[in-house]
């Protein structure tokens, strides 16, 4: 993925930019989503932890939304199911309710692949001290998962 396919905003482009250049090596794994983006990408966490929204995001009138949609599937279901019914709830949802499910919809977060050893310690390093950065996870919901997200 290279850095124009992230489509992300200034502040985060810029970060990334940055990113690259200190780490030429580093893989991109996600960018801005649209709302079936986001939907699947959450339920293909959902599938390995059914609690993974209440264990990730913060706790808004959103997140439990989105946490009693999982629980209202299926045990076991299908990443399409999970999917077919996070996008559901959050159809129709404002950009400011939308806000508190995920800055990858407005384009100010990005994945990386994560990277073990002195390597990923440099990179970690370096995304930790990026110019506006809010916020960075390196696990969502007990998943190794590395996030980075911009205001």
């Amino acid at each position: 993925m290279t850095l124009a396919d992230l489509d992300l905003s200034p502040t985060a482009h810029a970060a990334a930019a940055a990113l690259l250049a200190a780490h030429p090596d580093v893989v991109f794994t996600s960018g801005r989503r649209d709302l079936a983006a986001q939907a699947r990408a959450m339920a293909s966490n959902v599938v390995h932890n059914r609690d993974w929204i209440a264990q990730t995001y913060t706790d808004t009138s959103q997140r439990a939304a989105l946490q009693t949609c999982v629980n209202g599937c299926a045990a076991g279901a299908a990443q399409a199911v999970y999917a077919a019914a996070l996008l559901d709830t959050m159809d129709g949802w404002n950009d400011l309710a939308l806000a508190h499910v995920s800055k990858h919809l407005s384009g100010d977060a990005f994945d990386v692949q994560p990277v073990a050893g002195p390597a990923g310690e440099a990179i970690e390093a370096t995304i930790r001290g990026l110019p506006g950065l809010t916020r960075f996870l390196d696990r969502e919901g007990g998943l190794i998962r590395w996030h980075a997200q911009f205001a």
